[in-house]
C-alpha cells in the first residue's frame, strides 16, 4: 500500500466542513504522489469514478482525480506527473471508451488493481445524430468516432459511455467497483461492503424519484447539445434527440439543425438543453431558431462552482426537476 501526504484531500475536507457539505464533491489531479497516508491509494479517471471510489471506499482510501473540476473528460490528456502519479498507487478506476489518453496510460502501467467500470455493466449503443432517425428518415451516419485536435480517436464502438447518467445502471457499477475494493483491500472488505450497500440504496432511490417524477408527461422528446443520456432516456422511456454526437466537440450539420426544429415542432419540445462543460451557443442558436426555451441539463462529468448542486445525487436531482419542466410532468 502506497505511503503519502494527504495534502489536498485535506484541504478539500477543510472546505467541505467549512460549508457544510456532507460529501468530498471533487478531487483535484494536483494531489501529489508524495507523504504519508497510509490509506489505499485509488486514481480515478474523472468525477463519477471518483465519486464511487469516495463513497465505497470511505476513510480507508485517499482518491485522486485525473480530471479537474470544470475540465471536459474528454479532451483530457495525461501529463507526465500524472503518469507517474498512476504508476505509483494501489488501485486505478476508470471508464474504457471515454478517455483515450488514460486507456493508454493505465494500459501501460504497472498498478496492480485496474478496475475499468465498461466491464461492470452492459454497455449499449447510442449516440446517433438523432435518437430516432429511421422514423424520420435523416440517413444520418452514426457518429461513434471522432478524431480531436491530438489525433485521438473517439472511438465508441464499444458501446456508448455515459452509464453513470442511469442510476440503475451506475449501482451495478459500484457493486463491481466494491468487490474489486474488497479483493485489492481485504483488511476493509467488510466496510467496503457496508458503504457498497448503502450507495446502491441511495441510487435505487434515485431511480425511484425519476420513475414517479416522470411518469405523468406531455411529451417524450427532449433535445441536448450532447448525446450523454441515452441510457437515462431509454430507463424512463423518452426519446433523446441530440445536436451532437456522444463527443460534445462534434459540429452538427446544418441539415441535422432543419431536422431537429422540425422535431422540435413535431413533438412538442418546449426546451434546447446545454451543459455546464460545453458552450452553450449552439443550443441558444438552435433555440433562439425555434422560439425555444434553454435549461440546463448536467452530463454530471465534473462538479464545478456552476453546477446545480454539490455531489452527483444533488445534480441529478436538479436534472429531474429540468426535464419535468420541459416534458410537462405533472
Amino acid at each position: 500500500m502506497n505511503v503519502r501526504r494527504r495534502h489536498i484531500s485535506a484541504v478539500a475536507l477543510t472546505a467541505v466542513a467549512a460549508l457544510g457539505f456532507g460529501t468530498l464533491t471533487a478531487c483535484s489531479s494536483d494531489s501529489a504522489a508524495a507523504g504519508d497516508t497510509g490509506t489505499f491509494d485509488v486514481v480515478a479517471s474523472f468525477y463519477p469514478m471518483a465519486f464511487l471510489a469516495e463513497r465505497i471506499g470511505g476513510e480507508h482510501v485517499h482518491v485522486t482525480s485525473l480530471t479537474q473540476p470544470g475540465q471536459e473528460p474528454h479532451d483530457l490528456e495525461i501529463s507526465a506527473r500524472q503518469t507517474a502519479q498512476l504508476e505509483e498507487a494501489d488501485a486505478a478506476l476508470y471508464l474504457k471508451g471515454l478517455q483515450p489518453s488514460v486507456d493508454e496510460a493505465i494500459g501501460q502501467s504497472p498498478i496492480a488493481t485496474k478496475i475499468d467500470a465498461a466491464e461492470l455493466t452492459a454497455l449499449e449503443e447510442h449516440g446517433t445524430e438523432a435518437g430516432h432517425g429511421e422514423e424520420h428518415g435523416d440517413g444520418h451516419e452514426d457518429e461513434h468516432s471522432h478524431e480531436d485536435e491530438h489525433g485521438h480517436d473517439h472511438d465508441h464502438e464499444g458501446g456508448d459511455p455515459h452509464i453513470w447518467l442511469d442510476p440503475v445502471k451506475y449501482a451495478e457499477v459500484a457493486e463491481g467497483v466494491g468487490k474489486a475494493l474488497q479483493k485489492a483491500d481485504p483488511d476493509h472488505a467488510a466496510d467496503y461492503r457496508k458503504n457498497t450497500a448503502t450507495l446502491v440504496k441511495d441510487l435505487e432511490a434515485l431511480d425511484e424519484k425519476f420513475r414517479t417524477g416522470l411518469t405523468n408527461r406531455t411529451s417524450d422528446v427532449f433535445v441536448t447539445t450532447h448525446a450523454a443520456f441515452g441510457y437515462l432516456a431509454e430507463r424512463y422511456g423518452l426519446t433523446e434527440e441530440a445536436i451532437s454526437g456522444l463527443d460534445p466537440d462534434t459540429e452538427p450539420s446544418g441539415a441535422r439543425v432543419k431536422e431537429l426544429q422540425k422535431i422540435a415542432k413535431d413533438d412538442g419540445v418546449t426546451t434546447v438543453f446545454y451543459e455546464t462543460l460545453v458552450s452553450d451557443k449552439t443550443a441558444k442558436t438552435l433555440a433562439g431558431d425555434t422560439g425555444l426555451k434553454t435549461d440546463v441539463l448536467d452530463p454530471v462529468e465534473g462538479i464545478t462552482d456552476h453546477s446545480r448542486g454539490e455531489d452527483y445525487f444533488q445534480v441529478m436531482e436538479a436534472n429531474l426537476t429540468a426535464l419535468r419542466t420541459a416534458l410537462g410532468a405533472r
